[in-house]
């Protein structure tokens, strides 16, 4: 069925973006504003995407609504023309140059509204010696030595997903981009381009690791240090059933919680004699495998420790602090994370599920009065 436009629901209602089409850190973008109350237009391409997973079960394109248009026809480009003239914000994730040759590059769309916001999602950026070639998440997180720090000292670093790099280095910065210029726009009637490069992103989480390395207090590689995994309070441990626990008690009170509940509490006096590190870590590591992930949970229960369980995808919903926040809430069937952060005065919400492609074409030509989007009549 297709779907009009939530009137007033969250703080971006009324602001109006066209995306085009693609995979991983563009449409989490758009569906970040489209959760922010945004009327986000995805316009998909006539078969599909080249990767994802059946439009009827990708949550990213939740809350938003689908035209199809084929860029390449003769029609296609000026149809994208027609809603940018409209919109206040376009997201494209194509490889430099390619929405250039399609007719939808910045000139062609500041051209036709220069009030517009054109975010530009790609891995190497705009510019520069790598940006005209293919990758993935994992290839930019390797370059800015982000990837160097994830994963134990004895073994290859640990692929985190694709978390850090699309969607935190990606997605996040795109969004932030294109709300700021959102806002100079509306100021000074300026439009601009917003380039998010992955690699930009990712280099630019690890801010306060470079600070610590420039000061002396981290150590440039893996494993030896306060976050990663290298300290003996900060990481995770086996329990007896094959579960893990997460510990991160850094602050002096809660790591006494921690050492007494854990039962170490005289052995370790001194937490910070680096010289008894993997004594100390072999204790706590003997300690959790001496009970189940269940106990140790009850154990800790309640209490300053910093320790929780780590639970799986699916376990995580059933969790009583995460069940009481309402942080996933199910859908058409589909349990999923709840919309983030929370508004006081306008609240967000998961509205509609995922957009399937075409199937808004109608209303979107009605709401955006665009009617060349409706297929012409056959003979």
């Amino acid at each position: 069925m297709a779907k009009g436009p939530t009137p007033g629901h969250g703080p971006l209602a009324g602001v109006r973006v066209v995306e085009l089409a693609g995979i991983g850190p563009g449409p989490f973008a758009a569906m970040l504003l489209a959760d922010l109350g945004a009327d986000v237009v995805r316009v998909d391409r006539p078969g599909g995407a080249g990767l994802g997973i059946d439009p009827a079960h990708d949550l990213t394109n939740r809350n938003k609504r689908s035209v199809v248009l084929d860029l390449k026809s003769v029609e296609g480009p000026a149809r994208v023309l027609d809603l940018v003239e409209r919109a206040d914000i376009l997201v494209e994730g194509y490889r430099p140059g390619v929405a250039e040759r399609l007719g939808v590059g910045p000139d062609a769309c500041l051209a036709r509204n220069p009030k517009l916001v054109y975010g530009r999602m790609t891995g190497w950026g705009q510019a520069g010696p790598l940006a005209d070639r293919a990758g993935h998440d994992i290839a930019y997180i390797a370059l800015t030595g982000t990837l160097s720090m994830i994963g134990r000292p004895d073994e290859p670093p640990t692929a985190p997903a694709n978390l850090v790099g699309d969607y935190a280095g990606g997605s996040l910065y795109l969004v932030v981009g294109v709300l700021a210029a959102l806002q100079h726009a509306r100021a000074h009637g300026e439009g601009q381009v917003v380039d998010a490069a992955i690699v930009d992103g990712a280099a630019h989480l690890a801010t306060m690791i470079h600070g610590m390395l420039a000061a002396g207090s981290w150590q440039d590689r893996r494993g030896a240090n306060l976050l990663d995994g290298g300290c003996p309070f900060y990481g995770t441990y086996a329990t007896s059933d094959g579960g893990h626990m997460a510990v991160g008690p850094l602050e002096g009170r809660f790591y006494a919680e921690f050492a007494r509940l854990l039962g170490i509490a005289d052995a370790f006096p001194d937490r910070w004699d680096l010289a008894r590190w993997d004594e100390l870590r072999a204790a706590v590591t003997e300690r959790f495998l001496t009970r189940t992930r269940a106990e140790w949970t009850e154990v800790f229960a309640g209490t300053d420790a910093c320790v929780a369980p780590v639970l799986s995808l699916t376990e995580a919903p059933h969790h009583p602090h995460l069940a009481a926040r309402s942080t996933f809430v199910e859908h058409g069937g589909r349990t999923q994370p709840a919309p983030a952060p929370r508004f006081s005065a306008t609240p967000v919400s998961v509205r509609t599920g995922p957009a399937l492609p075409g199937a808004d074409t109608e209303a979107v030509a009605a709401d955006w009065d665009v009617p060349g989007l409706r297929p012409t009549p056959r003979d």
